[in-house]
C-alpha cells in the first residue's frame, strides 16, 4: 500500500504538477547478501526537466530504478513525492503514484497491435464490462498526435514495427496511464540515428508538458543535448548532482570513474607489417558491392559508415557466414574461400559481432565454458575435455583481461556489458588469430570499460595483430584507428589516413556523394 497517494493529474491536460520536486530520494540505502548497492544516495526529479543519472556499470543505476519502480524496497532511507514520503509495495504501486519504466528490454505483446499495447491491463470498458474497441482505438489515437507521433497506425501488429517504433509505443502506454515520471533505460541502444531523432523530439515535448524525465545512457553527448541535470553515482554512492551547463565530458567521466581519463583513445602506435587481409572487389549481394580494402598487421583500420551502409554484412561475408558471390580474399597473400565461420577460423580469423549477448555468447552458462567455447577441439582428447586446461584457460582470460567477476563460475549474463565483451575477446583471442574483426567494439557499455577495450585494442595491435574495426561512433574512429574507410551503399567511397581525416570529412562521406581522398 502506499502510504500517501498523490492526487493523479492528466498529463497533457491543463493542469500540471507545481511540487518543488515530483520525486526524491533521501538517504537511500539497499543491501543484498553481500553487496551494499545503494549507500546513501540522494536525488531528485522535478516536473518538466530531464535528469541524466550516470555511473559506470555496477554503479547502482538499475538499483536505483527498480527502488523508484516499485521492484524492491529500501531497507534505509525515504522516497517522497510531492514532499509526501510514500512506500510502494509492488511496481503496480509506483505505476498508480504516476512513475513509469521504460526498459532497454521493451515489454510488448508481438501479436497485439499498437493500441492493445498501449491500453494493455487499463483498456477502456463499455456496458456490462465488454472492452469498448473503437474508445481504445481513439484514444490512442489521441495520445499518439498529443506525442506528436502520426505515422504509427494504431491497428498495426507490434511485432511488425522497428525498434524505434515500438519504443514509442512503450512511451505512449507510460502516458496512457498519466505518467508524470518517465524513467528511460538506455533509450538509444538499438536505434538508428533517425529513430534517435525522433526520440531526442518526444522527450524534449514531455519536458514541455511538465513530465519529469529520468534518462539513463552511457552516450555522454546525449546528456549534453537532452539533459537539465545530471547525478553521478560511483560504487553505490553518491557523487555530486550538477546543472548539465555547468559541466563538461571530462568532468563527468573523472566523477564516474574515480580518475582522470585524458585519453578515452589510448592509441599506442604500432609497427605496421605485411598485408593479413586483402579484400578483392567482393560481391554480396546486395549489401555487398565491389568492396576492396586492406589491414595489415599492426594496424587498426575503422570502417564507418550509416546504419544499413553495409559494414556488418562485409564482415559476416570475410567470416564466412555469408559467403561471398564473387570477388576474391586473401589471408596473408594467399588466395582463399571462406565459406563458413569454421573455415575462417582455421584460417586465423576471429569475429567479435555486434549482439553479443546473442551471438558472442551463451549468456546462461558461466564464464569457464564461454571462454573455452571457441578452442573445444584444442582443449579435448578423443571427444573428452581436458577440465583442468579448460579452467586454466578461463582463470587465465579473468587475469588477462581484468573480468570483474565473482569467478569464472560466475554466468555471462549476470556480468555487466564491458566484462561480457571482455569475455567474448578472450574467447576469441583463445583462437591465436591473424585477424581480429570488431563489429561496435564498446556498444552499450560504460566509460570506464570502453577506455579498457581499447587499450587491450592497442596492445594487440602491438602484438602484430591485424584488427578490422567497425563502429558508429565518429570519436572512437578517429581515437583508434590508423587508417579511416567510409562505407555507404554496400561499397568504400572515402579513404584518410589518420593525420588526414576529419570527423566533418567523414560525416560527409557518409552521408553524401562527396568522396575522400585516398591516403
Amino acid at each position: 500500500m502506499l502510504a500517501s497517494s498523490p492526487m493523479m493529474v492528466p498529463i497533457f491536460g491543463e493542469e500540471h504538477v507545481s511540487m518543488e520536486g515530483a520525486l526524491t530520494l533521501e538517504g537511500v540505502t539497499k543491501r543484498f547478501p553481500g553487496v551494499v548497492a545503494l549507500d546513501n544516495v540522494r536525488f531528485e526529479i522535478r516536473p518538466g526537466e530531464v535528469h541524466a543519472l550516470l555511473g559506470e556499470n555496477g554503479a547502482g543505476k538499475s538499483t536505483l530504478i527498480k527502488l523508484v519502480s516499485g521492484v524492491y524496497r529500501p531497507d534505509e532511507g525515504t522516497i517522497r513525492i510531492g514532499g509526501e514520503p510514500v512506500r510502494f509495495e509492488s511496481p503496480q504501486a509506483a505505476q498508480a503514484a504516476g512513475i513509469a519504466t521504460i526498459y532497454q528490454e521493451l515489454l510488448l505483446f508481438p501479436e497485439l497491435t499498437v493500441a492493445e499495447n498501449i491500453f494493455m491491463g487499463h483498456a477502456p470498458r463499455g456496458r456490462f464490462g465488454a472492452l469498448d474497441w473503437s474508445r481504445m482505438r481513439a484514444r490512442a489515437v489521441e495520445l499518439l498526435e498529443e506525442l506528436d507521433i502520426r505515422d504509427l497506425d494504431p491497428d498495426a501488429i507490434v511485432g511488425s514495427l522497428s525498434v524505434g517504433n515500438r519504443q514509442r509505443v512503450e512511451i505512449a502506454k507510460a502516458l496512457s496511464q498519466n505518467a508524470r515520471i518517465l524513467i528511460m533505460d538506455e533509450p538509444t541502444a538499438a536505434l538508428t540515428e533517425h529513430d534517435v531523432a525522433r526520440l531526442f523530439g518526444i522527450v524534449r515535448l514531455l519536458r514541455e508538458r511538465g513530465v519529469g524525465v529520468v534518462y539513463i545512457s552511457h552516450r555522454l553527448e546525449e546528456i549534453f543535448i537532452l539533459a537539465d541535470r545530471v547525478t553521478v553515482l560511483r560504487d553505490g554512492q553518491y557523487v555530486a548532482t550538477k546543472p548539465v551547463s555547468e559541466t563538461d565530458n571530462d568532468d563527468l567521466i573523472e566523477m564516474m570513474v574515480g580518475r582522470r581519463i585524458d585519453q578515452l583513445f589510448p592509441k599506442i602506435e604500432a609497427p605496421v607489417g605485411e598485408p593479413v587481409l586483402e579484400v578483392r572487389d567482393l560481391v554480396r549481394r546486395p549489401m555487398t558491392n565491389g568492396v576492396s580494402l586492406t589491414v595489415r598487421a599492426g594496424e587498426i583500420v575503422g570502417l564507418s559508415g550509416l546504419v544499413g551502409a553495409g559494414r556488418s554484412e562485409l564482415a559476416l561475408t570475410i567470416f564466412g557466414v555469408t559467403p561471398a558471390e564473387s570477388g576474391s580474399i586473401l589471408i596473408e597473400g594467399k588466395e582463399t574461400r571462406i565459406r563458413s565461420p569454421g573455415e575462417a577460423k582455421e584460417l586465423g580469423i576471429a569475429y567479435v559481432p555486434e549482439d553479443r549477448g546473442h551471438q558472442g555468447l551463451v549468456r546462461p552458462m558461466p564464464i569457464l565454458t564461454n571462454a573455452s567455447m571457441a578452442i573445444l577441439d584444442r582443449l579435448s582428447r578423443n571427444s573428452v575435455i581436458d577440465r583442468g586446461a579448460e579452467k586454466a584457460l578461463a582463470e587465465e582470460s579473468v587475469q588477462r583481461f581484468s573480468i570483474r567477476a565473482s569467478g569464472i563460475e560466475q554466468i555471462v549474463g549476470k556480468l555487466s556489458g564491458g566484462n561480457q565483451q571482455k569475455v567474448v575477446l578472450a574467447k576469441w583471442l583463445a583462437t591465436e588469430p591473424r585477424l581480429l574483426i570488431m563489429d561496435e567494439p564498446t556498444r552499450g557499455i560504460d566509460v570506464g570499460a570502453k577506455s579498457e577495450i581499447h587499450r587491450l585494442m592497442s596492445e594487440l595491435a602491438g602484438q602484430g595483430l591485424a584488427i578490422l574495426m567497425i563502429s558508429s561512433e565518429l570519436p572512437e574512429i578517429m581515437g583508434m584507428s590508423d587508417r579511416i574507410l567510409v562505407m555507404r551503399g554496400g561499397r568504400i567511397v572515402a579513404e584518410w589516413d589518420r593525420a588526414g581525416a576529419s570527423q566533418e570529412a567523414i560525416a560527409a562521406a557518409m552521408m553524401s556523394d562527396a568522396e575522400g581522398e585516398a591516403a
